[in-house]
């Protein structure tokens, strides 16, 4: 018996071919789009807008490091796809007591960007970390980090104890995320690497990010967004995503909680859903010597969202530790 269903090509009306048509063309167009030009300012021109004194030559690269203040040495290490510009409510009190330290990682800030993978590895940005403060003269600090920046805290903690005072860490990513597949998938194709930079420095899906990683969105102000694009439109930026997005070619052992022996105060917004807070609850149960302290009505960025709170359990925590032994 032969089919009775009519041919797919001769049941197209011409509106039907039209109207995909049309919806194709929107794709295309959006893809066009998203792929087209997003202008990289050129590292040697964010340079030269940059104060001589807010940057070291690291390895015969350009590194951007915010210092404020006299006293006890306090480094600052941003979280993933931010800056020192993560720290601007927070850094000015708490140098009016210390020496603040603020450094852009290897991939974002005013940092250049390096070409080969190497620096973005979670090695390079130890030895990144571990060059500003000898560049500086600092043997040992208290380290404050952020997500991803607080996950480099831990390892340095444990790989160099000598260099770390106490650790303040806020919604801190884990131990593995330094090494981890970040799900980015640049450096997969030319095509997919134009799309991921054209969707990735723009300000929708900006404001989109920073709503999702606070609690009240009427924090991703215009002027946030801006200020986070500005920092990463910057020449280099995909060679920064394929070195990031990299994983480790031979796995190491895992960094345990229980590693790490210093001193340390860990900070979790209440309503982090990037981190959620079951996760700094199991932190300082494993980590030796470890406090929690929940930030109410804060996403994963309580020292923007919620800077009073911060320094309100980071102040005393701080002059605890630089308090002569009894």
């Amino acid at each position: 018996m032969t089919s009775q269903r009519p041919d797919r090509a001769a049941a197209r009306t011409p509106r039907a071919v039209a109207r995909t048509s049309a919806v194709l063309a929107g794709l295309g167009a959006a893809l066009a789009s998203a792929m087209g030009c997003v202008a990289l300012r050129p590292y040697a021109e964010v340079r030269r807008a940059l104060p001589a004194a807010d940057v070291l030559e690291i390895d015969g690269r350009s590194v951007h490091v915010e210092q404020r203040g006299t006293g006890a040495p306090v480094l600052l290490l941003h979280g993933f796809g931010e800056s020192t510009y993560a720290w601007r409510k927070i850094a000015p009190q708490l140098a009016e007591r210390y020496r603040t330290i603020a450094i852009d990682l290897y991939g974002f800030g005013y940092t250049e960007r390096p070409k080969e993978a190497e620096p973005y590895s979670l090695d390079g940005q130890l030895r990144l970390i571990t060059s500003v403060l000898d560049a500086l003269g600092v043997p040992a600090a208290h380290v404050i980090g952020h997500s991803y920046g607080g996950a480099l805290a831990l390892h340095l903690a444990a790989r160099a104890p000598e260099r770390v005072r106490s650790l303040v860490l806020l919604d801190n990513a884990a131990p593995t995320y330094p090494d981890s597949d970040k799900g980015l998938i640049l450096g997969r194709s030319r095509t997919f690497a134009r799309l991921a930079k054209g969707l990735a420095l723009r300000p929708g899906p900006m404001r989109r990010n920073l709503e999702k990683a606070y609690f009240d969105d009427a924090q991703a102000t215009p002027e946030a967004v801006g200020a986070y694009l500005d920092r990463l439109r910057i020449e280099g930026f995909l060679d920064a995503y394929k070195g990031l997005s990299r994983t480790p070619r031979v796995p190491r052992p895992p960094l345990l909680y229980s590693d790490v022996a210093q001193p340390a105060l860990l900070l979790w917004g209440a309503e982090d859903v990037t981190v959620p807070i079951e996760k700094g609850r199991r932190a300082a149960r494993e980590m030796p010597h470890a406090e929690l302290v929940v930030i109410e009505r804060s996403g994963h960025s309580p020292m923007e969202e919620r800077p009073d709170e911060v320094l309100a359990a980071v102040l005393p925590f701080l002059a605890r530790q630089d308090a002569p032994p009894r």
